[in-house]
């Protein structure tokens, strides 16, 4: 018989935040791939779990992916944990997932702790469409280009980068609203919510400490760039494609919505 794969998360920071489901699972595994073992045994050492456990790291993914896969199919139970929050959000277990589907093993993936949902919440910001970017890039072109997104942007970034990611953000639009998110659930939690302009000049004084997510409003759509994205989007469509995908590649280019596109369009 087949065994399957847990996704399990983490705490983020608070050990309280683990949930009884995620407990009973490391308890009953025959075996759990974890991040960093030592860091994964203080976790399981506070609640009584006396579970084996198996590196699982982004140097030794594939390796260990094929010993895994080879033990679910031999009928055993495998739970993935990463240092916190969900597995595979900006952390290893992608390759075991896959490997998994194509194997044909069952895939659980459990509720719990995440920073990106947990900031995006905090930040006061819209949160109906959003996009998570994982670390921002550190070439200013692709960095600008993560902040013409017409949804709010959720990214995790280093302590030492903030101060010129923000910068770069107050140069191309000061007002633009931005939450800094500081070590959520633990002791020194902060969320500072501002402009760009303010938290830029907040932060080039002092840089933050900890772990820090940004979240940061969608930019506004300029009348001037709709008019352009749509000129180009009618002569797509003259050529003969079809207005909705044709808006959805525009929109990719343009950084103006697709549904705002192809409203205009068809008015």
């Amino acid at each position: 018989m087949s065994g399957r794969l847990v996704v399990c998360p983490t705490p983020i920071g608070n050990l309280e935040d683990i949930t009884l489901r995620v407990l009973s699972v490391l308890r009953e595994a025959d075996v759990v791939a974890c991040e960093d073992t030592r860091r994964t045994r203080v976790l399981l050492d506070r609640y009584g779990v006396n579970a084996t456990l198996v590196s699982y790291h982004e140097h030794n993914e594939r390796e260990r992916s094929a010993e895994l896969v080879r033990r679910m199919r031999d009928g055993e139970t495998v739970a993935l944990v990463s240092d916190a929050g969900m597995p595979l959000v900006s952390d290893p277990g992608y390759v075991l997932v896959q490997a998994c589907v194509a194997a044909g093993l069952a895939v659980e993936v459990l509720p719990g702790p995440s920073a990106a949902l947990a900031a995006l919440v905090a930040s006061g910001l819209p949160a109906d469409t959003w996009r998570f970017v994982g670390f921002l890039p550190r070439k200013q072109g692709e960095r600008a280009r993560v902040f013409t997104a017409p949804e709010t942007v959720v990214a995790f970034e280093s302590p030492h980068r903030v101060a010129a990611a923000l910068a770069a953000l107050a140069a191309a639009d000061p007002a633009r609203e931005v939450a800094v998110c500081r070590e959520l659930t633990k002791v020194h939690e902060e969320v500072v919510r501002g402009t760009a302009a303010e938290l830029a000049e907040r932060y080039a004084e002092r840089e933050p400490k900890g772990e820090i997510v940004l979240v940061v409003a969608g930019a506004p759509a300029v009348q001037g760039d709709l008019d352009a994205a749509l000129d180009a989007l009618r002569r797509l469509v003259d050529a003969g494609a079809k207005a909705r995908p044709a808006a959805a590649v525009v929109s990719e280019l343009t950084g103006v919505p697709a549904n705002a596109l192809y409203r205009a369009l068809t008015q």
